[in-house]
């Protein structure tokens, strides 16, 4: 932003920092005297958590009733960048119908480890995915006159510590990895805010670092709105305003004003640069000014509807031997229900984003309606969802229910308080209870379906034991009657994972860096997480990233790769998908990029663009998606710019990270430039330059110096000494000024 709000010329420097923290919880300071409101801003991002006046942050106060939409983790696995966009404007409509400016969301960190408590919040282990979904979102909400606020801003992947902790990472993998999905969104989606989070990185914290808040948010990435710490994420208040923090949240009670008033005072903060901040602010009320006035009704149906078509769309069949499902409606013998989750579902996370649903359905329910008259449904408890130990008694009534059932349908699940904000996850596994009530079932019948309901990956070691196994991720207030609509074939299952399900904690990538010690978390494993950990180590997963089945079958053929713009790494990728199995049903088509002969160490493979193609039977589609220079670039810390290398790169087309239908090749020319050269360049370096080498060539003559540089057993170690230490070996024709002199000739 280059022009002040034109407000600030009739303001005194006290009413300007005044605008720089929150009026309450939820509220931002107004000004009366100037005309400015206070405009509300409020959790979410899966649904409304609106709560009276005096609220806190921690989801412990009620709030009034909203849509509960599927949390991140379930939407994600829909693959749905047109969902997402019809979530985000129903989100903005429940916000308009209740006067708020800005909903607190999405976020978009990465699942660096199935243990973060916060996982179901966060859509993927993959930033291409994660940004294509979350910028939908945004503008969604956006299009509806709201604000968002795309968090958390950035290298937030765990609770353990989560305001001290410092995340040690290296810049490439901060670029490749943890800030792309930010960078996404704010590019194609312009978030009204983004929210700082309350770790340090490298250890600044982020609500005072002048590189991740100004140089990369605002000057690279072109972000033209206002960032709002995370709730009690400030340290250093006048540290934060210099940095690029504009809004610190909730109240500091007049301890952040004093403290910037006292800065500037002390000649530490300019006043040009609370001027900037309380502008931001400005403009962010602008926009919200239309919101307060807004007048709207809700059709809540509707948006029931929505949630449990979003719910549908967000399981995850990952098992069905022999097709046991879908069940019929029409016929069968008893359907014998078991576990407390089906009739007390858990449809959510727990923390900020906690919503009071506008109503809830429970699978129970919805399968005894959708059978009523048509087939027996009976149900067995089986366990207490919160209790530790196995109570006998609901067991063996389980068993008994079981036993002489045509089909078992057994819901299991994470408590609660297995997963929040606040606090990590300890283990991957399904309470022991839930398992021991499982393997009791599975001696009795082979036909059960498990139905999972949790925010983050479970550790599977009995899916060998039952026949079918559906992922419910968390499904918000419709997931009861969605998941029904899956089991009975109303709905064919499309959903597909957005995050890897390890067999086991130990072969997950940050095994002996999570939660980290001494207040370090060392990001050890690099740009190596999720798929491209299990890939890099070809080791075998539960399910692999993208994978989830349906209900029907689909081809792949007739691949082809082709450059619209070769020099600008511009590339289309076309195939034909057929579906040819009996039902209509949607296939996710996986494109992956792979740099097979990169100068620098890069993942197997990675994503780089995907689509949905919904098909009758028998119904084929020409299906195009487009790969832009990023698919194929890697970030050149030395060189500060992603980079195309020239080469040939393999396409890979598939149904999920390890199954893959079709590969093609393409040869791009790539826009590496020479290198910079230094003193302290290797002598190989110097020998590769285009301008440069032949020249040093040239003075190297035949002398023992070239002789020892392409000595085929000792000439790589000689070439990596940098040349200003082999300038001063006896006989080296060049001196370092010489040498100095051509370098800052090619620097220009």
């Amino acid at each position: 932003m280059t022009d002040l709000h034109p407000a600030l010329a009739a303001m005194t420097l006290e009413e300007k920092v005044s605008l720089l923290d929150g009026a309450d919880f939820w509220h931002t300071q107004g000004l009366d005297d100037h005309g400015v409101p206070s405009i509300m801003v409020t959790d979410g991002p899966h649904g409304l958590r609106k709560q009276p006046q005096e609220g806190d942050h921690l989801g412990v106060g009620g709030s009034i009733p909203a849509t509960c939409f599927p949390p991140a983790a379930g939407l994600a696995s829909s693959w749905d960048v047109d969902l997402l966009r019809r979530v985000g404007v129903a989100l903005g409509d429940e916000c308009r119908a209740e006067n708020v400016s800005v909903l607190l969301g999405p976020g978009v960190n990465m699942k660096r480890t199935p243990l973060c408590g916060r996982n179901f919040e966060y859509f993927s282990e993959d930033p291409f995915l994660a940004g294509r979904l979350a910028a939908a979102m945004v503008q969604g909400v956006q299009s509806r006159g709201v604000g968002t606020s795309l968090k958390h801003f950035a290298a937030n992947n765990q609770e353990t510590e989560r305001m001290t902790a410092s995340a040690e990472v290296d810049e490439r993998t901060l670029r490749e990895i943890y800030l792309p999905a930010f960078e996404h969104v704010v590019r194609t989606a312009q978030p009204w805010t983004v929210m700082c989070s309350y770790n340090r990185i490298n250890g600044v914290y982020a609500s005072e670092d002048p590189w991740l808040l100004t140089e990369v948010l605002r000057d690279q990435w072109g972000f033209e709105g206002l960032v709002v710490s995370d709730w009690g994420a400030v340290n250093e208040r006048p540290a934060a305003v210099a940095a690029g923090l504009d809004l610190e949240m909730p109240s500091s009670s007049g301890a952040g004003t004093r403290a910037v008033l006292e800065a500037v005072a002390a000649g530490t903060l300019t006043e040009a640069e609370v001027d900037l901040a309380a502008s931001r602010v400005l403009a962010l009320v602008d926009k919200a000014r239309p919101v307060l006035e807004a007048t709207e009704s809700l059709d809540v149906e509707a948006h029931h509807a929505l949630a449990r078509e979003a719910a549908a769309a967000s399981a995850v069949l990952l098992e069905n031997e022999g097709d046991l499902l879908p069940l019929d409606p029409s016929s069968g013998g008893r359907v014998a229900v078991i576990g407390e989750m089906a009739r007390t579902p858990r449809y959510q996370g727990a923390g900020s984003s906690q919503v009071v649903p506008t109503q809830l359905d429970d699978a129970l329910t919805a399968l005894q309606e959708q059978l009523a008259g048509r087939r027996e449904v009976s149900f067995a408890q089986g366990y207490v969802t919160e209790a530790e130990e196995a109570d006998p008694r609901l067991v063996d009534e389980a068993v008994q229910s079981a036993r002489g059932a045509s089909v078992v349908l057994l819901f299991l699940g994470l408590p609660a308080a297995a997963e929040s904000e606040g606090y990590d996850r300890t283990h991957l596994d399904l309470p022991a209870q839930q398992v021991a009530l499982l393997e009791a079932v599975a001696e009795v019948s082979r036909d059960v379906v498990v139905v999972l309901a949790n925010g983050s990956a479970v550790s599977m070691p009995w899916r060998g034991r039952v026949r079918a196994v559906l992922e419910g991720w968390l499904l918000g207030q419709a997931g009861g009657s969605a998941l029904a609509d899956l089991l009975l074939g109303r709905v064919s299952p499309s959903g597909r994972l957005a995050e890897t399900i390890p067999l086991r904690l130990a072969d997950t990538p940050a095994v002996g860096a999570f939660p980290g010690e001494e207040g370090v978390v060392r990001y050890g494993e690099g740009l190596l997480i999720g798929y491209r950990w299990y890939d890099a180590r070809q080791m075998e997963v539960a399910y692999p990233f993208g994978h989830g089945l349906t209900y029907t079958r689909f081809e792949h053929t007739d691949l082809e790769v082709t450059a619209v713009d070769a020099g600008a790494a511009q590339v289309q990728v076309s195939l034909t998908v057929t579906n040819t199995g009996p039902r209509a049903g949607v296939e996710t088509v996986q494109v992956y990029v792979s740099d097979p002969a990169s100068s620098v160490y890069r993942p197997e493979q990675e994503l780089k663009g995907f689509a949905r193609v919904p098909l009758a039977p028998g119904e084929s589609q020409r299906v195009t998606v487009p790969l832009d220079a990023r698919a194929f670039a890697w970030w050149s810390t030395r060189e500060q710019r992603w980079v195309v290398e020239g080469g040939a790169f393999e396409v890979r087309v598939g149904a999920s990270s390890r199954d893959v239908r079709a590969t093609a090749s393409i040869e791009l020319p790539g826009d590496r430039t020479a290198p910079a050269l230094d003193l302290l360049s290797p002598v190989g370096t110097w020998l590769d330059h285009p301008e440069v080498g032949p020249r040093l060539r040239e003075h190297l003559g035949t002398g023992p110096f070239e002789a020892m540089l392409d000595d085929p057993t000792h000439g790589e170690m000689m070439r990596a000494i940098p040349v200003i230490r082999m300038s001063r070996f006896p006989g080296f024709p060049l001196d370092e000024a010489e040498l100095e002199g051509w370098a800052a000739q090619v620097r220009g």
